[in-house]
């Protein structure tokens, strides 16, 4: 009996799958028929709007600024260099990397033992000269007056031959009184020319203690520069930016012992493309006196110099492009030479132009523009000038239209958008500068502190104003990563 029972059980449920599977099949069957007596339809598509950030097109005045990067030097640079040799005696207390010395004072003395020696062996032969310059004088005179002594004696010889021979022909003198007369005046006349032979070599002798006279005195004077050039003084008010030498230290002549610059004479140095370096250039072809901002960023604190372009290079060195120029600053308070800086040079005002970002300018100098249907079109534009992120172009027909900020490549001509402007007059969006201020824990502020108190690089002013910074409650987000930085966090 229970055998039966189950296979009738069994059977049961086998009649109910199959019917349960023939009713799905007819209802496949049905649905397939029924989608295939209907009709195709074509689906109906909606055009896509794409929102787009949109700025405005507004002829301003704008004076284009170059922005390029150099580097700060003093035009005021002394390299110590003795020029004489020696054993180093004497060196100022000042004599390190970093001190200052006024104009006039002395940084290092040399041992002068032997520019003293010969100094005084150069005044001894000046004092021998001299000696000889007086003999020569006095000799002279005497050969002079001997000179006139024999003049005077020739005189009275010849008129004694003369007299001799009167007589003679009167009849009264004889042969032999002439003829001694006659010798007597030609040994006179011999007299003379030895004294003048005499007088000469004196007047030689005077010209030779005076060539004497003057060797002894430049012999002095170089004696005394030498002593003078034991002592190396400075020339200007200055700070040593190097020093390498030590007392005792034995230097050659023209040995580099230090470099001494004028912290207040700065200028910088920077190179330009030739294409902004012309239009710097006046009608003349000449540098025009342009202002120049300096920028020396660092710990989040911007130190800024003011300055005037002050000359340009010479020549262009091998392998270089642009040009180099030059700029005279006008104080430039916390700036070291060798600092590498930002240099922005402003240009003469353009009329009449408009600025705007970089992103909507295209590779074909076009910009797209939202008509009055929200629909883009494509319109020329002349760039005349690249700001950073910005660019300043000329498009005086399509001022007062919007133009989209951010082109993609999906965006182009007869493209719906809707354009998202922000009202920059009504003051929508974030407070300037809040999203970059950040509050601190005390263990952060605590932390950053120690770092600007321990640093041996930053100027005490940039400390006081970082520290001020950093005690309030909230700090620039800026300022903060640039510490953390240097801390290695």
């Amino acid at each position: 009996m229970r055998f039966l029972q189950r296979g009738l059980t069994g059977l049961f449920i086998l009649a109910v799958t199959l019917g349960l599977l023939a009713y799905g099949a007819l209802m496949v069957r049905g649905a397939f028929e029924a989608r295939m007596a209907r009709e195709a339809r074509v689906p109906e598509f909606e055009e896509r709007v794409f929102s787009v950030n949109a700025v405005r097109v507004n002829a301003e005045r704008i004076t284009p600024v170059i922005t390029a990067y150099g580097e700060i030097g003093s035009r005021s640079t002394l390299e110590i260099r003795p020029a004489v040799g020696g054993t180093i005696t004497w060196l100022a207390e000042d004599f390190v990397a970093g001190g200052a010395f006024k104009a006039g004072e002395v940084m290092i003395r040399i041992d002068d033992a032997d520019a003293r020696s010969a100094l005084a062996r150069s005044e001894a032969d000046l004092s021998d000269a001299q000696a000889e310059t007086r003999d020569a004088a006095r000799a002279l005179e005497l050969a002079r007056g001997e000179l006139a002594t024999a003049r005077e004696q020739a005189a009275l010889r010849q008129r004694a031959f003369e007299r001799q021979q009167n007589l003679k022909e009167r009849g009264v003198g004889t042969d032999a009184a002439v003829e001694n007369a006659e010798i007597a005046a030609s040994t006179a006349r011999a007299a003379v020319l030895t004294r003048r032979q005499a007088l000469a070599q004196a007047e030689a002798r005077v010209d030779s203690s005076a060539t004497r006279l003057a060797r002894a005195k430049i012999a002095v004077e170089d004696a005394t520069r030498r002593l003078e050039e034991t002592e190396i003084a400075a020339r200007f008010d200055g700070v040593l930016a190097s020093a390498m030498a030590v007392e005792g230290r034995l230097v050659s002549p023209n040995e580099r012992l230090g470099e001494l610059v004028d912290p207040d004479d700065l200028e910088v140095a920077f190179r330009l493309s030739t294409q902004a370096y012309s239009r710097l250039l006046n009608e003349k072809g000449e540098l025009e006196d342009a202002g120049v901002t300096v920028l020396l960023g660092d710990f989040g604190v911007d130190l800024t110099a003011q300055g005037r372009l002050s000359r340009e290079g010479a020549a262009i060195d091998s392998g270089e492009t642009g040009r180099m120029l030059y700029a005279e600053l006008d104080r430039a308070a916390g700036f070291k030479p060798g600092d590498f800086v930002t240099v922005k040079i402003e240009e003469a005002p353009l009329e009449g132009v408009t600025k705007l970002p970089a992103t909507a300018l295209g590779a074909d100098m076009n910009v797209l523009v939202i008509d009055d249907e929200n629909r883009l079109e494509r319109a020329p534009v002349t760039l005349l000038r690249r700001q950073g992120d910005d660019v300043i172009v000329r498009a005086e027909e399509l001022v007062g239209k919007l133009v989209v900020a951010q082109r993609t490549p999906l965006l182009g001509p007869g493209i719906s958008v809707k354009p998202i402007t922000r009202d920059a007059a009504s003051g929508a969006g974030e407070v300037p500068g809040e999203a970059d201020m950040i509050e601190l824990t005390e263990a952060r502020r605590a932390a950053l502190m120690a770092a600007v108190k321990s640093s041996s690089q930053m100027p005490e002013d940039v400390k006081e104003r970082l520290l001020a910074r950093l005690e309030e409650p909230r700090v620039p987000a800026r300022m903060v990563a640039r510490i953390e930085d240097r801390m290695g966090g």
